[in-house]
């Protein structure tokens, strides 16, 4: 294999990862990046190889069966603990309330349309909101779905998703966006 392109695979492999955000196959990830499960599963080993042996790098490879995430790495646990802390302790983010919206307005709905929808990964909200039982995740396939929990809807005071303000302009609006990206 080509040195620029393994370099060029491996880039593909970090953003990927990092883009799921979430456990992800190798046979997933060969097919995403047209490459062979054996050169995906190299070039893995060597990107894990390589965040672990430099310690200014603060992420590392976790593995389960056939699947691989992005992780922080264990020995810089206090540093995601200390950030959950003050994250729970303070007001939802604009950004948080932007993907509360999302999911509320268009749920069930796929992470990949949330990213996509706001154009950035929206792993770390999705965590928050999941920690404070604001939205849960339900298996669909190799991903997940996400919707609002009924703590959702007791914090607001509303017995349905659908006696959200303006739902269902807000729902056909969305509908079609949702039809509209499902078509590119």
């Amino acid at each position: 294999m080509n040195p620029e392109k393994e370099i060029s695979k491996m880039a593909e492999i970090e953003a990927l990862l990092f883009q799921y955000g979430e456990p992800t196959s190798i046979k997933k990830i060969s097919n995403i990046l047209d490459i062979k499960i054996e050169s995906c599963e190299t070039l893995i080993n060597q990107y894990e190889l390589e965040l672990n042996e430099n310690e200014k790098r603060g992420l590392t490879i976790l593995r389960k069966g056939d699947k691989v995430q992005l992780v922080t790495k264990p020995v810089l646990k206090r540093i995601s603990l200390k950030i959950a802390k003050k994250e729970f302790a303070e007001e939802l983010t604009p950004a948080a309330l932007e993907v509360l919206t999302i999911i509320a307005y268009l749920g069930p709905i796929l992470k990949t349309t949330i990213d996509f929808t706001r154009g950035v990964n929206s792993n770390y909200i999705l965590r928050n909101l999941l920690i404070r039982g604001l939205i849960e995740r339900e298996q669909a396939g190799h991903t997940y779905n996400y919707q609002v929990t009924f703590d959702f809807l007791k914090h607001l005071g509303i017995g349905s998703i659908e006696k959200l303000p303006d739902f269902e302009e807000y729902r056909k609006i969305l509908e079609d966006y949702r039809e509209k990206i499902s078509n590119n």
